[in-house]
């Protein structure tokens, strides 16, 4: 409780405490009592009531969020300068101070019934560059400026939020939005959108004595023919973009299957390659060596035969013809029983 406060409780707590001993007064004179003694305090109390009065009338506290418009019936109509905060004195019965608040306030456009200070749908209806209607919700946050404060009392008293901030807010949001195309202003250009708004509501309230503090843009909706043709278009791109993604699935396997046909096909021609590779290797090999062994058997006739006789095997007895030819026979097989038989020789 400030002082000022105190003192008016004061003020009519001795006017009550006055009416009170004149009520006393009138008992005590209706019952032939004497009053002398009773006039002298209703004197008294009446004279204090008065002065209380007075000084409660020329005393006003503000407030450090507030800020006083001192009305007076002297001179112009209202002082220059508003009352600071704390406790400040204007002449009783002479002038009346209208308090404003500086402090932020906001104001909210919506689309739900509840959220903004007009009760029911308060959107701003806007119509863009392509001739598309849409709602935007919005809030502004603004204050007064503490050194404009006279200046708003008398432009706009207490008016300044319906018929400034409100009606600023809704022209200025209809003439920005305007200027963009629908999918400008929920996409690409919605930063410059706000941008716009708040430049324009910013230079509007300094013009009346207000700051703005921050616009603040909420939501944008669509009308519902509107709305609707965006969920079918969104509808139309998943699916679209589904059937790519089948489409580039299928290339992707088909590049996958032709990636395997083309590496068995080349490890059939790589190992074709190994193939005649080894045979003309192999080849050349035994065509060098069939020159070695023509060599061989120019120098040598004999060697075939040797070679022969060397691969027979052990148990194996042959006979050598000595008659030029190279005949190989094999060796007749002396039976036991002729051995036995043949005669013997003495010496």
């Amino acid at each position: 409780m400030n002082v000022a406060s105190f003192v008016q409780i004061i003020a009519s707590f001795s006017w009550l405490l006055f009416l009170g001993i004149i009520a006393l007064a009138v008992i005590r004179a209706s019952r032939r009592q004497p009053i002398k003694g009773v006039t002298t305090v209703i004197i008294v109390i009446g004279v204090l009531a008065l002065l209380l009065s007075a000084v409660s009338a020329g005393l006003v506290f503000i407030r450090p969020e507030e800020r006083g418009v001192v009305i007076t019936a002297i001179g112009p109509g209202s002082r220059a300068q508003a009352l600071e905060p704390g406790l400040n004195w204007v002449i009783p019965f002479v002038e009346n101070v209208i308090v404003y608040p500086i402090s932020v306030q906001n104001y909210t456009m919506s689309i739900a019934p509840v959220e903004g200070q007009v009760q029911g749908d308060d959107s701003v209806a806007a119509r863009t560059s392509d001739g598309q209607e849409i709602y935007v919700d919005a809030s502004i946050l603004y204050s007064i400026d503490p050194q404009k404060v006279v200046q708003v009392h008398i432009k706009w008293q207490d008016r300044y939020t319906n018929d400034l901030v409100r009606a600023q807010a809704r022209g200025i949001v209809r003439d920005a939005v305007s200027q963009f195309g629908v999918e400008e202003v929920i996409t690409s250009q919605r930063f410059e959108l706000v941008r716009q708004i708040r430049e324009a509501m910013a230079a509007k309230l300094t013009e009346n004595g207000l700051v703005l503090v921050d616009f603040v843009l909420r939501n944008i909706t669509f009308s519902p023919e509107y709305a609707a043709s965006v969920e079918q278009k969104q509808i139309a791109e998943q699916l679209a973009q589904q059937a790519r993604f089948v489409v580039e699935q299928r290339r992707q396997e088909a590049e996958q299957a032709r990636q395997s046909a083309q590496g068995a096909a080349d490890a059939v021609v790589i190992r074709a390659k190994g193939d005649a590779e080894s045979r003309l290797i192999a080849a050349d090999a035994e065509a060098k060596a069939l020159l070695l062994i023509a060599d061989a058997l120019r120098d040598n006739p004999d060697l075939i035969t040797y070679q022969y006789v060397t691969r027979l095997a052990p148990g194996i007895q042959v006979m050598l013809v000595p008659n030029d030819a190279p005949y190989l026979l094999p060796l007749p097989t002396l039976e036991p029983s002729i051995l036995e038989s043949a005669p013997t020789t003495t010496p």
